[in-house]
């Protein structure tokens, strides 16, 4: 029998939602969707003293903003529950009890002044000190000390950590299902701390038990914990479950020039953001939605950086991506972040998104002069200006001209046109617009007046266009002249003869 595909995104809330952990919750989604599975989020919180107030907000809004929800989560419940470590407490008891008895694992009552002498004479040395088979009977520890003494120390409150008993000298066979056989000796392996005094676990332990008592099918997580799955595997076989999950871990996302892993830093220098949401606390950190993103174009970004559909289609909507994912379009090798990429998406995105969007986004931003147009005149701007957004941020500058009058002209094209006829030109062309019945068809009319003058036509262009809109850049200056009407433009047209004049 086929085990149901339950997978897991398990973040530690010790600050916002890097878009690393976005893209693997967004790999481990995308899989549970496609095989009919279930999608968790569990909140591994043992580490409080880095806990920050606010992360688990963060990441959870982060996903329902990217349109990742989850199936099971602390906030939605499920019958695996609950889904925050802290709260499995008496469950990690329990286990690293079962363990203990096993004698898989063993009390440990080193002080860290201690360990941190050790640590010192072995660096002194030209040596690392690892807490292992090979020195773990020479330290203060239930494998040294009799049971007697072990107990007394317990009944004492002595403070102590429980740590894994490494097997010696065993070669450790694991699989992963990116790389294939993993093989590793326990000599490079020390025995690790599971389980503290203070009734917390460690990572190492809480993730096994709880994938484990989540029936978690595949660990999908990031590269950066492969060392780790050597350990892993030999906590599974230490308790006894044969049915491990199988697990997948992904490559990185590397910086956009040079080597290593993608950092807030990154982004700073880069100026692109590293969150999806705005992210508060000292400072305030803006995301991918505060810089006019759209959550499809981010989702669908992320989504190609370390796996491949197979044929060159790069645009996708979330359910052609659960419909296309799988595991084995997955790659090696890290994917380079290249900020450019990531607009060229939300380009396309924003281009294939309902024109309400923009409408909306005018709307908002120009809520006091929406009188100057009704609804009609709002849809056709904003049909024409959605073709030239690389961001929703964009609407206001690219739209603003059609509601306020320019109030400074482009320097560089002011000096040039300044120079030209320009007010024999500027007196024809409101003349022009003023004699027109409908100015959808100016157009026509405009050449001939034009040639029957024998004016160059950039340079009319280029006065029309700067005169309404205070730059030679912009969308179709026809439709601009269509939409603002004849006094808006002919007022627009006096005001930069006057500008003209004052500068001769």
């Amino acid at each position: 029998m086929t085990k149901k595909v339950r997978v897991r995104f398990a973040p530690s809330p010790t600050g916002p939602l890097h878009i690393g952990g976005l893209r693997t919750a967004l790999f481990n989604y995308l899989f549970a969707k496609q095989n009919d599975g279930e999608f968790i989020v569990r909140f591994e919180d043992t580490d409080r003293n880095r806990y920050i107030e606010g992360s688990e907000k963060h990441i959870i809004e982060s996903l329902d903003w990217c349109k990742i929800v989850a199936d099971e989560s602390p906030f939605v419940g499920g019958a695996y529950g609950p889904y925050r470590q802290s709260e499995r407490k008496g469950l990690y008891k329990k286990r690293i009890n079962e363990l203990i008895e096993k004698k898989h694992a063993y009390y440990a009552f080193d002080s860290k002044d201690k360990l941190s002498t050790l640590r010192a004479e072995a660096e002194k040395n030209g040596k690392v000190f690892s807490y292992s088979y090979s020195n773990r009977l020479s330290l203060k520890n239930s494998l040294s000390l009799s049971k007697n003494e072990t107990l007394e120390l317990l009944n004492s409150g002595a403070e102590y950590v429980v740590r894994f008993k490494t097997p010696e000298e065993k070669e450790i066979v694991c699989e992963d299902v990116l790389r294939g056989v993993v093989r590793v000796t326990t000599k490079t392996i020390d025995d690790k701390i599971l389980y503290k005094s203070d009734g917390m676990p460690t990572y190492h332990f809480a993730n096994v038990v709880d994938d484990y008592e989540m029936a978690i099918s595949h660990v999908i997580r990031g590269e950066e914990w492969l060392p780790s799955l050597p350990l892993h595997w030999l906590l599974y076989d230490a308790f006894g479950w044969k049915n491990k999950p199988k697990f997948v871990h992904l490559p990185l996302i590397l910086k956009p020039l040079g080597k290593g892993k993608l950092s807030k830093r990154d982004g700073d220098r880069f100026g692109f953001p590293v969150f999806a949401i705005q992210w508060k606390s000292e400072e305030t950190i803006k995301g991918y939605k505060e810089h006019g993103f759209l959550p499809e174009a981010v989702i669908n970004f992320l989504s190609l950086l370390g796996w491949n559909p197979g044929n060159e289609k790069e645009l996708f909507d979330i359910k052609e991506l659960i419909e296309a994912f799988s595991l084995e379009g997955l790659n090696k090798s890290g994917a380079r972040f290249d900020p450019e990429k990531n607009k060229w998406f939300n380009h396309a995105h924003i281009q294939k998104a309902n024109d309400n969007l923009i409408v909306e986004k005018i709307e908002m931003e120009f809520s006091e002069l929406l009188m100057l147009f009704d609804k009609q005149k709002i849809r056709a701007i904003a049909r024409l200006i959605k073709p030239r957004l690389n961001s929703l941020n964009e609407v206001c500058s690219c739209s603003s001209f059609f509601f306020k009058d320019p109030v400074n002209y482009n320097e560089k094209h002011l000096n040039k046109l300044k120079k030209t006829n320009f007010k024999e030109i500027l007196s024809g062309l409101i003349e022009l617009v003023s004699s027109e019945e409908n100015l959808n068809n100016i157009k026509p009319d405009l050449e001939v007046l034009v040639k029957k003058n024998e004016w160059n036509f950039g340079k009319v262009m280029g006065l029309f266009r700067l005169s309404l809109v205070g730059d030679l850049s912009g969308p179709d200056l026809f439709q601009i002249v269509s939409l603002l009407g004849k006094e808006t433009c002919n007022t627009r047209m006096r005001a930069l003869n006057s500008v003209l004049e004052k500068q001769q």
